[in-house]
């Protein structure tokens, strides 16, 4: 997702793209949940302020992918729940809530989602929420495949051979392509990709999910081991995080674990006739930021990748701020804390 963001994003600048990848198991973008929740899983400083500004990029970003491909993405922006089942998690949040958080006592939360009756109460965050980000990959993929500025290469990228105005990329198929920038954004894989020497930070994380068919609730919910996001006929729970390499099957142990988590925010899942699970191998670095930004020692190396649990809610963004990089453009956001460099 962060790819095909940011080649069209460069593409809209008038600027030539060739995207190179394939597909493989364990990919994070169409395994994600969809969640847009900066206020919830926060950082701090100018990377919070980099969230909630990637939060916020998405309804025109909508509306512009709605415009080139009549494909209308749903986007859930009523807020999160973050839902107390004991004085003791009434405390937690309280102790923890972002500055724009309310609390709902356990009547108001009852009058806003019957099925979350059974708490004690919840901070509510405005503004988050989720998109689907199956139908945002699609309207992605429409957008590349018609641009006629982005040419896609099925391939994979083995080494890049970064040089102070330009870099050579060597592929699987020995083909090898040359550009004024490369763009590493390879998810989980990155690492492997020989001369990117900064992208060794980044590592696999798998996330095991479900689906549920059935669809209690309108906003997406924490619970005190996880979370539930709606979809219009269905409801994902999630979800693990586990270093096993890269291993994207999915355990009895691990469904176990997020089926009563998620059955511990509501109830009402457990009567659900039917589930599937799956996993993703999320692309993490040590401190849960992404490394964005060029190559200190060679500018034509610019990195967007280690977006760990927040790719989906950044991916809009970075392809704005990777067409700024490449194009020269000033930067609106401070991106210190991404720099490439900092591991």
């Amino acid at each position: 997702m962060i790819g095909l963001a940011a080649a069209i994003a460069v593409a809209e600048r008038g600027v030539s793209v060739t995207l190179i990848g394939e597909s493989r198991p364990g990919e994070a973008s169409p395994a994600a949940a969809g969640m847009l929740a900066p206020s919830v899983e926060r950082a701090v400083g100018p990377a919070h302020d980099f969230g909630i500004a990637a939060r916020d990029r998405y309804p025109s970003y909508i509306e512009f992918l709605a415009e080139q491909t009549g494909i209308r993405v749903p986007l859930n922006r009523l807020g999160i729940l973050q839902v107390a089942l004991s004085g003791k998690g009434v405390k937690g949040l309280q102790k923890t809530a972002a500055p724009t958080a309310r609390w709902l006592d356990a009547k108001e939360l009852r009058e806003l989602e019957p099925s979350l009756a059974h708490a004690v109460g919840a901070m509510f965050n405005p503004d988050d929420g989720a998109v689907d980000n199956t139908l945002l990959l699609s309207a992605l993929w429409k957008i590349v495949s018609t641009n006629a500025r982005i040419e896609t290469l099925s391939d994979a990228v083995t080494e890049v051979q970064p040089r102070e105005s330009s870099a050579t990329v060597r592929t699987k198929s020995g083909a090898s392509h040359s550009a004024r920038h490369v763009v590493l954004a390879a998810g989980a894989w990155v690492g492997r990709i020989s001369g990117a020497r900064l992208a060794g930070a980044v590592e696999p994380s798998r996330g095991q999910l479900v689906s549920y068919s059935t669809s209690p609730l309108s906003h997406v919910a924490y619970g005190p081991r996880g979370y539930v996001v709606p979809r219009s006929d269905s409801t994902i729970g999630g979800s693990t995080m586990e270093n096993v390499g890269f291993d994207a099957t999915t355990t009895s142990e691990g469904v176990e674990k997020v089926r009563s988590a998620s059955e511990e925010i509501c109830p009402s899942l457990s009567r659900s006739k039917e589930t599937r699970s799956w996993a993703g191998l999320r692309p993490v670095t040590p401190d849960m930021l992404p490394i964005l930004g060029p190559d200190p020692e060679h500018r034509s190396l610019i990195y967007a990748c280690g977006h760990s649990r927040n790719g989906v809610l950044m991916a809009p963004l970075t392809g704005d701020l990777i067409a700024d990089l490449v194009t020269g453009t000033p930067l609106s956001l401070d991106l210190s804390q991404f720099r490439p460099d900092r591991f």
